[in-house]
C-alpha cells in the first residue's frame, strides 16, 4: 500500500463512528478534461501509472456533475442513480456503484450512502475529448465536499490532493484534471513531489505557455476502437514497453527543462514524439492496432510543413485515435487560426473542429 493511501485509511479511522445523524443535500462541481504531452500508457494494479505523464488543462472542455445524496446510518449498502443530459443511463450507474465500493475503506460513510448523480458534458461524446478525465474528477470533487457536510467539517488536509487520488482511482488521467494550467502525474526524477497517487500543479511555467492554445480536428467521431482499459493492458506483453517506459522519463525531464526556460521548439519536438510514441506502442502490441486514419497523417504533413515555411510554434498531439490535437501559443494563435480554418478543416469529419484552450481547474457550482 502506498505512504499517501496509508495516510487517507488513517484519517477515515480518526473520524472513529459514523456520524448518528442522517443527512441529505446536494452538491456540485464543474470539472474539465486535459490532453497529455507525456502520455500515459501502461499501468500497475490500483491505477499506479508505468510512467509519469503531464497534461494541459483545459478550459471549455468541462463535465458538470450534481449529486444528491442520501446519508442513513441505519442503512447499510451502497446505491447509484445515474443521468447523462437527462437521460438514465443503467450501465453507467453500475460502474459509479462499482467505484464508490472500492472507496469505503477510505469513506466509510458511502456504505450507508444512496447517490443520485446527474451530469452533463459541454462537448460532443466521441469527440477526441477525454470525458473520463473530467467526468471522474468532478464526481471526486462532490465526493470530497459530501463527505465534508456528513461529518460537519472539512478535511484537514489538502482537499484537491484527496480528490486527486480519488479520481485516480476512477480514471488514471482524471487525476491531472483536478489543477489549472498545467498538471504532473507519476513519479519522476524531473520533480520532487511527484507522487505516483495523485497529480500535483506544474510548478514552474515560462510566460511562453501560457494561455495555450488546443484546436481539435475531428477526423473520425464515433467510440474508440480500443479502450484505453485494452490499450494499458496490451502494454503488459509489448516487446518495446520497457524503452517506452524510459524514453518517457527521460521525456519528462527534458519537458520541464523547456517549459522553464520557454523553448518552444524543444517542447514540439518532445509533444510529437510522445504522440507517435504512444502509436507506435499500439501498433507493435500484440494484436495490433492502427489508429490514425489517412486524414490524421495528412493533417500532421500540413502541420510540420506549415511549422517549417512561417517559422511559427505549432504542433500536434493524439491520444489513442484518430483525431489531432494542434496545440500552439496565444501570441502566435491568430495566423495560426487562419491556417487551421483554411488548411486543416477540410480534413476534418463534417468540418468540425474544437477550439480550447488553458484553462483554470475545477470550479464548484
Amino acid at each position: 500500500m502506498k505512504k499517501f493511501e496509508e495516510h487517507l485509511i488513517k484519517e477515515a479511522e480518526k473520524l472513529n463512528n459514523l456520524p448518528s445523524a442522517g443527512r441529505e443535500g446536494n452538491v456540485g462541481w464543474e470539472s474539465p478534461s486535459n490532453i497529455a504531452f507525456v502520455k500515459y500508457w501502461g499501468k500497475y494494479p490500483r491505477q499506479i501509472p508505468a510512467n509519469a505523464s503531464i497534461s494541459l488543462t483545459l478550459s471549455k472542455a468541462v463535465t458538470r456533475t450534481r449529486v444528491a445524496y442520501q446519508y442513513d446510518p441505519q442503512k447499510t449498502g451502497t446505491s447509484v442513480k445515474f443521468e447523462f443530459e437527462g437521460q438514465r443511463k443503467g450501465d453507467f450507474a453500475n460502474r459509479i456503484e462499482k467505484y464508490l465500493s472500492g472507496l469505503t475503506e477510505l469513506m466509510h460513510w458511502i456504505a450507508h450512502t444512496e447517490f443520485f448523480v446527474s451530469s452533463e458534458n459541454t462537448f460532443p461524446h466521441s469527440s477526441g475529448i477525454a470525458s473520463s478525465a473530467s467526468a471522474m474528477s468532478a464526481l471526486a470533487l462532490c465526493l470530497c465536499d459530501i463527505e465534508q457536510e456528513i461529518y460537519q467539517q472539512e478535511y484537514p488536509g489538502d482537499f484537491f490532493r484527496k480528490a486527486s487520488f480519488l479520481a485516480r482511482l476512477g480514471s488514471g488521467s482524471a487525476s491531472r484534471s483536478l489543477y489549472g494550467k498545467m498538471a504532473e502525474w507519476g513519479m519522476t526524477a524531473s520533480c520532487k513531489e511527484s507522487s505516483d497517487e495523485f497529480a500535483i500543479p506544474v510548478p514552474e511555467l515560462h510566460d511562453a505557455f501560457k494561455g495555450m492554445k488546443d484546436s481539435i480536428l475531428i477526423i473520425e467521431s464515433g467510440k474508440k476502437k480500443v479502450s484505453s482499459s485494452l490499450g494499458h493492458d496490451l502494454m503488459k506483453s509489448n516487446p518495446y514497453a520497457k524503452l517506452r517506459f524510459e524514453a518517457a522519463e527521460e521525456n519528462m525531464q527534458q519537458l520541464c527543462k523547456v517549459m522553464q526556460s520557454g523553448d518552444l521548439g524543444g517542447f514540439i519536438d518532445i509533444m510529437e514524439n510522445e504522440a507517435l510514441s504512444l502509436h507506435a506502442m499500439m501498433m507493435t502490441s500484440s494484436p495490433g492496432y492502427v489508429l490514425m486514419q489517412p486524414n490524421s497523417l495528412e493533417a500532421i504533413h500540413r502541420i510540420r510543413d506549415f511549422r517549417g515555411r512561417t517559422g511559427l510554434s505549432i504542433g500536434f498531439t493524439l491520444d489513442a485515435g484518430a483525431n489531432v490535437h494542434v496545440i500552439y501559443p496565444e501570441k502566435q494563435s491568430e495566423n495560426i487560426r487562419q491556417f487551421i480554418d483554411n488548411g486543416l478543416k477540410v480534413l476534418c469529419e463534417h468540418g468540425t473542429i474544437i477550439h480550447d484552450e488553458m484553462g483554470n481547474g475545477p470550479v464548484r457550482i
